[in-house]
């Protein structure tokens, strides 16, 4: 099986770093295509880089299924793109925001989110709103990490990552979802710090990607997700 592993934005090693944790946990006979456009946003933190991003996002969607791709994850916290994703594609598409939120809580009664910038924020707290996932959600917390940031190893992300997941603790968070795929390298260490489920959004996709596949099932082309009759426009951008 081949999974694209798509990062919205056009950092390569960003890219490289978010490939590698899923090759981790991909089983051995999944193939992980890490791929990025080559035009947008150099990070997505807020609505606006994101909407920069859905073009190039959906142009690797394209591509990716000309490559082979049996399953496609976004690999932004944010789930940008997802929808307009979901109908340009044929094959399934994960947001790592979405797979986050559906892990944790199957083993944790309540989570709280550890993400980047404060306006990032707003973002994930509609998205957790209209996933369904309100009223296990104790609070979004942004440490003002910024995105790139996280690939610097002496700016102490780990720690002030850390130090929220204390206070998510405090107001009664069982488990934690780490709120950028940047984050994905710290998930194991924190978790045993903390001694509570940390859920990393990559790891959670590929499997989540891989059972989908295993399973032969596909997106619903039945209604909001059918393909959209204007995709050319796409040809364009």
């Amino acid at each position: 099986m081949r999974i694209a592993v798509i990062n919205p934005n056009a950092t390569v090693s960003m890219t490289d770093r978010i490939a590698a944790a899923a090759r981790r946990v991909a089983g051995t006979s999944t193939e992980i295509l890490g791929r990025q456009p080559a035009l947008g946003p150099e990070a997505i933190e807020g609505p606006f880089d994101g909407a920069l991003s859905v073009p190039g996002l959906l142009r690797e969607i394209v591509a990716a299924e000309v490559d082979g791709a049996d399953a496609h994850i976004i690999a932004c916290f944010d789930d940008t793109g997802l929808d307009a994703a979901r109908a340009i594609a044929t094959k399934p598409v994960i947001g790592i925001g979405e797979a986050s939120f559906h892990a944790v809580s199957l083993v944790a009664h309540s989570f709280c989110v550890v993400t980047t910038l404060s306006r990032s924020a707003p973002v994930i707290e509609d998205n957790i709103l209209r996933y369904g996932f309100s009223q296990r959600c104790r609070r979004v917390f942004a440490t003002d990490i910024p995105v790139l940031e996280l690939e610097n190893p002496t700016n102490g992300a780990a720690e002030r990552i850390s130090a929220f997941i204390r206070k998510g603790k405090e107001i009664g968070a069982e488990g934690v979802a780490l709120g950028c795929a940047g984050m994905a390298e710290f998930a194991e260490d924190l978790q045993r710090a903390h001694a509570i489920p940390v859920v990393d959004g990559v790891t959670a996709a590929v499997g989540l990607a891989e059972t989908l596949v295993k399973c032969r099932l596909t997106t619903s082309k039945a209604g909001v997700w059918a393909q959209p009759t204007r995709r050319h426009i796409l040809e364009k951008f």
